[in-house]
């Protein structure tokens, strides 16, 4: 359900051919995630997040190595501002995010902590709307809201049958 609502929320905001395109990309962001959970779980009983953040981290650095000559150029002809907010792109969300996230599903499980990934676009929207002063369009405030039932419906405990 929650997935039917970030699907709603790209269609909402995007049109023509970008739909199609936006949505399958969704859905290989999905399976690339899922991929990497499966993968990441088991290595958190044997490092700590940080560890394992900085691992990946790492390995993202050494998969981007080919573009390291374009990055030295660009760099050089771009504004210190640019870099300061690049830098804190990648020392705040990117460390900090992603540390949260290996601690939290090394203490839950990869159901419960995943399905808290889809307030992000919610979230999104909201800030959006409060920060850039964007508003959001109906569709995609019903989105939003289709996301927001599938985490409630993903994280309640099951009451007990009697019997």
């Amino acid at each position: 359900m929650a997935f039917a609502g970030v699907l709603v929320i790209g269609f909402a905001t995007s049109s023509g051919s970008a739909t199609f395109t936006g949505a399958m990309l969704c859905i290989a962001a999905a399976v690339a995630s899922a991929i990497g959970l499966v993968a990441q779980k088991p290595v958190l009983g044997r490092l700590s997040a940080l560890q394992v953040t900085w691992t990946c981290c790492t390995v993202g650095a050494l998969v981007c190595l080919p573009y390291a000559p374009a990055l030295a150029r660009e760099l050089r002809a771009a504004p210190t501002g640019g870099i300061a907010w690049l830098v804190f792109l990648a020392v705040f969300p990117t460390s900090v995010g992603f540390t949260t996230w290996a601690y939290a599903l090394a203490r839950g499980t990869a159901g419960r902590v995943v399905a808290m990934t889809y307030l992000i676009p919610p979230v999104t929207i909201v800030i959006s709307w409060l920060v850039l002063g964007e508003i959001p369009g109906v569709i995609a405030v019903l989105g939003g809201a289709l996301c927001l039932c599938g985490v409630y419906i993903a994280r309640r405990t099951p009451k007990p049958t009697p019997g």
